[in-house]
């Protein structure tokens, strides 16, 4: 008698079984299985590399790989934002191929990735690749000067990142004069991942580049790679300020992909009080036993670490089986667990978001994402990291508390119709276009020539720069130019993930650096008893000296968070846009934000629960930023049933409500923005609500929200409508970040509010 084999997705699916019960099974979506779509080459790829390829497997090309290297052939700049899994470094890896060894004017390649551990993938895969003539080296803070020096003399690939290529490369053009001279491609890795202000660094960057290259005689292609992400090619030519070539359609084949919605708050049984930590460890244990790699995504390291050690104490048989995985890892440990996992000595990872970038875990049946990570791109993204191999595949997300994880419990058709999100920058910053431009003049003397790499903002920075004495302009060849009039680098201890030069260092007593803030945010970060998460790993902040712009930390155990308390005061310094929205008035404009930090509380990261709290006599800090505000005239409120005593609360609730349901119109974290809500603002001449971009100029959240208003406000209606909660929690009106404590919050008088001001909008 034959027997007969399990339908792969059934398995998935009764691995679900016992676990969840009929209520906590949410929604489960099957997505069918997708048939891959072939691509043919304007021009056949030389001999020698098209039988390379042929060597590694690859017969054909799918369509967007086709498209994408027919672009970049033809120099046209590309952006390629395909699903993972759908072989998008091939679409640069051939074309650098290729240059690398044209007889007549052979090319160079500039590739930036992240992270350091992307560009090591990369290395190896340009070694697979075994192109002739290529010769690919990693240029970065972990290779020494013996290494560095080989590759500008050897190399014509070069693999870096943002920081090298900012304080390495460009300040020293004069060593690569060859290798940017022939620069033909640069490859920007993980488009999705540059926005707001890292996002807007690059932009600058990337204008340098390309204003050394002008200088050299050459005039590169760019090629952006990404994961699925809203207007791509907008996001790339904010980039890069070059006309740009989208292609979107992925080509490649993908297995059936089984999609499950969890709510913990909806298991039954004798041990109903379940949290997601809990819900994740047990699935995660349930799929690994029958079978199922399985990777599970955690928002935090402290929750990465609970999960792993949740699913060994409760199952003792799988130690060994389940390992975590995070930032602070070791390159090598990484490695080891990435390793196990292909070959299936490991059963189950527990990772943080290390692990969502582009690296190829490959053999992986399931995917549990705990909690939702903030953005429609970045669930997608995570989720295909099952699958690649094209089987069937589970991905479960685990909803937890906040207001849009339950947002999409209710609207589960939103999960799988939604687009994703896009990404923004914003060029003109002052706060980092101003350091960028002494970086260029210290590169060479800026001029009106420039004007084609900065348009109208070149005036603006350059006058900004000489006022504060770090240009001067000099007559040159007949024309004025600004040059570099200060001691040292500019680009030395400039970072570029934050939104000034103006920074805090989060520094060990013994002097090492751990990172950096912006003074404007220091206070609210790392105030004295803070705790302060770099890379994952905690530390407890033991001093901060504003005047030297220090924070000494030392290693903390991860068991408490703190959450500062905050007094906040905003003006509204200009408006440039009004309209009205129902029966509100929407703003956008110029913000400046004065927050003093009185005091602190300790809670435990497990349960939550007040450790205690201290008080602090701290400075106040300036904020001038981009803001968009909602005001309620008089009559609303009234007809809402409310009077002026209501104001505070119900304002407040509808802040928090706002804030944690922006992320569904914008690419950004509910800590990248702030928010004040008053019951009169003199510069609004009524009560107000103002979510502001938490970084010194705006990072393009602000103009993003002020478009989005009207979906943000009735999405934010549809929390607090929704929500099963009585006086408001996490889900709905409660904020992690809250400057007040949560205190007051009316989540009756928010969606009263919002049901008068939104009544006749259709």
């Amino acid at each position: 008698m034959a027997v007969v084999s399990p339908d792969p997705a059934e398995s998935l699916i009764g691995a679900l079984g016992h676990r969840l019960g009929p209520e906590g099974l949410v929604h489960l979506e099957r997505l069918p299985p997708r048939p891959s779509r072939a691509g043919t080459l304007q021009r056949p790829l030389p001999g020698t590399l098209h039988e390379r390829i042929a060597e590694l497997g690859i017969t054909e090309l799918w369509c967007h790989q086709a498209e994408a290297i027919d672009h970049l052939r033809s120099g046209r700049s590309t952006v390629v934002a395909t699903g993972t899994a759908s072989g998008k470094s091939l679409c640069y890896q051939l074309p650098i191929a290729e240059a690398v060894v044209d007889p007549i004017h052979p090319g160079t390649a500039l590739a930036l990735f992240p992270t350091k551990a992307l560009a090591q993938d990369q290395l190896q895969a340009f070694g697979h690749l075994d192109a002739p003539g290529l010769i690919a080296a990693t240029y970065d803070g972990d290779a020494g000067p013996d290494q560095r020096a080989w590759a500008r003399r050897n190399a014509n690939v070069i693999l870096t990142n943002p920081e090298m290529l900012h304080c390495g490369l460009l300040p020293h053009h004069g060593r690569w004069a060859t290798f940017l001279m022939r620069l033909r491609y640069v490859v920007i890795d993980e488009l999705h991942v540059l926005r707001g202000v890292f996002g807007t660094h690059v932009s600058h960057l990337l204008r340098r580049l390309q204003r050394l290259c002008s200088f050299y005689g050459s005039s590169p292609t760019f090629v952006f790679s990404s994961a699925t992400i809203g207007e791509p090619g907008r996001l790339a030519r904010e980039l890069c300020g070059l006309p740009i070539s989208e292609v979107t359609l992925d080509g490649s084949p993908r297995g059936e992909r089984l999609v499950a919605l969890v709510d913990p708050s909806r298991i039954g049984g004798p041990r109903s009080a379940r949290t997601p930590n809990q819900v994740t460890a047990g699935l995660v244990a349930d799929l690994v036993r029958s079978g199922h790699r399985t990777l599970a995504f955690c928002r935090s390291r402290a929750g990465t670490e609970v999960v792993a050690a949740e699913v060994v104490r409760r199952h003792p048989d799988l130690a060994g089986r389940v390992r975590p995985y995070r930032g602070g890892y070791l390159a090598a440990e990484r490695r080891e667990i990435e390793a196990q996992l292909f070959s299936g000595q490991l059963g189950g990872v527990v990772a943080t978001s290390a692990l969502e970038l582009g690296i190829d875990v490959g053999g992986l049946d399931a995917c549990i994402l705990n909690g939702f990570p903030g953005t429609i791109a970045s669930m997608w993204q995570q989720m295909g990291r099952a699958g690649r191999e094209g089987q069937p595949s589970l991905a479960v997300l685990v909803a937890g508390e906040d207001q849009l994880d339950h947002y999409f419990l209710d609207h589960p058709d939103e999960v799988f119709s939604r687009t994703p999100e896009p990404a923004v920058v914003n060029p003109a910053n002052p706060f980092v276009l101003d350091p960028h431009l002494a970086c260029a003049a210290y590169e060479g003397p800026l001029s009106h020539r420039d004007e084609r790499w900065w348009g109208d903002h070149l005036h603006d920075g350059v006058r900004r720069l000489v006022l504060d004495d770090r240009l001067r302009l000099r007559p040159r060849a007949g024309r004025i130019h600004a040059v570099w009039a200060a001691r040292g680098h500019p680009s030395s201890g400039m970072g570029l993930r934050s939104g000034s030069s103006d920074e805090v260092r989060i520094a060990f007593a013994d002097g090492s650096l751990v990172g950096t803030v912006d003074r404007s945010r220091a206070c609210d970060l790392v105030h004295p008893g803070a705790i302060y998460l770099h890379q994952g790993r905690p530390h407890r902040v033991v001093e901060l000296d504003l005047i030297d712009g220090a924070a000494i930390v030392e290693p903390a155990d991860g068991t408490e968070y703190t959450l500062a308390r905050t007094d906040v005061d905003l003006r509204i310094l200009g408006s440039d846009q009004e309209r009205p929205v129902g029966r509100l008035g929407v703003g956008l404009g110029t913000v400046e934000v004065t927050s003093r930090v009185t005091g602190y509380q300790r809670r435990a990261v497990l349960s939550g629960e007040i450790l205690g709290a201290v008080d602090l006599d701290l400075p106040p800090s300036h904020l001038v930023t981009r803001g968009f505000w909602w005001t309620v005239p008089p009559d609303v409120w009234r007809d809402a049933g409310l009077v002026e005593r209501d104001l505070p609360g119900s304002l407040h609730a509808v802040e928090h409500a706002a804030i944690g349901i922006l992320p569904l119109f914008t690419i950004c974290d509910r800590w990248d923005v702030g928010g004040v809500s008053t019951p009169w603002l003199d510069d609004t001449d009524a009560p107000t609500i103002v979510i502001y971009d938490g970084y010194p100029g705006g990072a393009g959240i602000a103009e993003l929200g002020f478009e989005a208003a009207h979906r943000q406000l009735a999405a934010t209606l549809e929390v607090l409508e929704r929500c099963r909660c009585e006086q408001g929690c996490p889900s709905c009106v409660q904020s992690p970040k809250c400057g007040s404590w949560n205190e007051p919050l009316d989540k009756h008088g928010a969606r009263a509010l919002l049901r008068v001001a939104l009544r006749d909008l259709t």
